[in-house]
Formats: structure tokens, C-alpha cells, sequence
């Protein structure tokens, strides 16, 4: 009789470690595959930028500091790595894209200019897709980290090795505000 209920408990919790690791590994898988989701999105705006830039150049030749800057951030945002470098390259990138907006409102030619239009429109949409695509990332980053911090789930994670995720976040009050394009 012992030996039964010893068989039905280690069944039990081997049953258990398994549900839990199955959990967290679709959980872990979504999360991974919503990353993916935002550096597509962020690959088409990385591309979007050297058009936006090269239109912006015919304009404003005076303006190479500014081109410079966002030719820099733009390689630096390419380069990251984790959620937080990514986030970070990202708000600087959106604050130095703000300033090129600024130079071309100097220039009615340019905001009437059917390329620049074009390339506005679409960044526009980029913006809204890679805000959607944050906020799927978190919300599964927000489910895992959860899953793995709750308690009975918590006591069998670590022999697991699964890690918290890293939300993506905006790092000041500032650029929590839409990216504005008006011209």
C-alpha cells in the first residue's frame, strides 16, 4: 500500500513538472516569436530611413549634422541586441526622426513633395504596427514572467533554467507620447 502512494505522488509531481514545463515552454515560445514580430517591424522602419533621409538631403543639403545623427542611431538600433539595447537605440532613433521632421517643416517644397508623402505614410504605419507588436511582446513577456514567478511553479523553474524576459520599454515620460509625423 505504501508503495502505491509513494508511485501516485511521484507521478503526481512528475506529472506536474511536466504540465509546467510545457506551459512555460509555449509560453516562452510566443514570447520569443512576438520578439521576432518586433524586430521585423523595426527592420522595415531601419530600411524606411535612409529614403526618408536621402529625401529629406535634396531639401536641406545644410543640415548634415542632423543626417549624420540619425545615419548613427540608425546603425546602433541595427545592432542591438537584448529588449532593453533595443528599446534604448529605438527612443533615441525616434528623437533624432522628430528633429528631422522639425528640418523639413522649414521646407514647403518638401512637405509637398510626393515621395516624402509616401515615405511619411508609411513610417506612419510602421510606427502603429511596431506599437501593436510591443505591447503582444510585453503581454507575453508579462504571462511568462508570472507563470514562472508563482508559487508552486517557482520551486521547479530554476531547475528548469528558465529566465525572466525583458519587457520593452520607453525610457522617459517624453517618448511615451506618439511619434507625431506632421507636415
Amino acid at each position: 500500500m505504501l508503495t502505491w502512494i509513494i508511485l501516485a505522488v511521484v507521478v503526481v509531481v512528475v506529472g506536474f513538472a511536466v504540465a509546467v514545463y510545457n506551459g512555460l515552454i509555449r509560453l516562452k515560445n510566443k514570447t520569443e516569436e512576438a520578439w521576432a514580430d518586433i524586430d521585423v517591424q523595426l527592420k522595415r522602419r531601419y530600411d524606411l530611413i535612409p529614403n526618408l533621409v536621402e529625401t529629406v538631403k535634396g531639401y536641406a543639403k545644410h543640415e548634415k549634422g542632423t543626417f549624420e545623427k540619425v545615419a548613427e542611431l540608425r546603425s546602433e538600433a541595427m545592432q542591438a541586441k537584448t529588449p532593453g539595447e533595443k528599446a534604448k537605440a529605438d527612443n533615441m532613433l525616434t528623437e533624432t526622426l522628430k528633429s528631422l521632421f522639425a528640418v523639413a517643416e522649414n521646407y514647403p517644397d518638401l512637405k509637398a513633395n510626393q515621395n516624402f508623402l509616401d515615405l511619411q505614410s508609411q513610417l506612419s504605419q510602421i510606427e502603429e504596427t511596431i506599437q501593436q507588436s510591443r505591447r503582444y511582446y510585453n503581454g507575453n513577456v508579462r504571462d511568462f514572467n508570472i507563470k514562472i514567478e508563482t508559487f508552486p511553479n517557482n520551486l521547479i523553474v530554476g531547475i528548469m533554467g528558465f529566465k525572466k524576459f525583458e519587457f520593452f520599454e520607453v525610457a522617459e515620460a517624453k517618448e511615451r507620447e506618439n511619434v507625431k509625423v506632421a507636415f
